[in-house]
């Protein structure tokens, strides 16, 4: 899209959304992050779950928090990651979304846990996150969920 196009408000708010996801992924991905991007990346998964908000279906809204409560997770903010990763399981409850996001759902509620110290909490989430990767469509998406779950604190994938 050259600069001169106009954005209909409805590409304006996919565009917005996108770059700013794979921006968060940037910054969770340093190692050597400032504190002045930490703060960029807390309010970058905001916004881009905000600009879903206008124009995304179900599914971009509960990967929006699934993103939000990733990052929390990252910064150790247990309180923030249980809640957004409650809203995106919720989401996904309400809108009969199952598959990849139904068992991710379960991960980040699993992870959110771990990092409470709740550990029997988190252990209930990761089981049910094994149990709904079952239900994955697609082998590779599978492997990324059994994968990342072996990276949740405090429990073996």
């Amino acid at each position: 899209m050259s600069t001169e196009e106009t954005l209909t408000e409805a590409q304006f708010h996919r565009k917005t959304a996108v770059g700013l996801f794979n921006h968060v992924w940037t910054l969770m991905e340093k190692t050597d992050r400032t504190p002045a991007e930490t703060d960029e990346m807390v309010h970058a998964a905001h916004a881009s779950r905000h600009h879903w908000s206008k124009i995304g279906t179900s599914v971009n809204l509960d990967r929006g928090e699934w993103q939000v409560s990733r990052v929390y997770c990252v910064l150790g903010r247990s309180e923030s990651a249980i809640y957004h990763a409650q809203r995106c399981l919720a989401l996904c409850l309400e809108s009969g979304v199952g598959d990849w996001d139904l068992a991710f759902a379960y991960e980040a509620l699993s992870r959110a846990h771990a990092i409470a110290g709740n550990s029997a909490k988190s252990k209930a989430f990761f089981d049910q996150a094994h149990q709904a990767a079952k239900d994955i469509a697609e082998d590779e998406d599978r492997e990324l969920l059994l994968s990342d779950l072996k990276t949740i604190p405090g429990l073996e994938g």
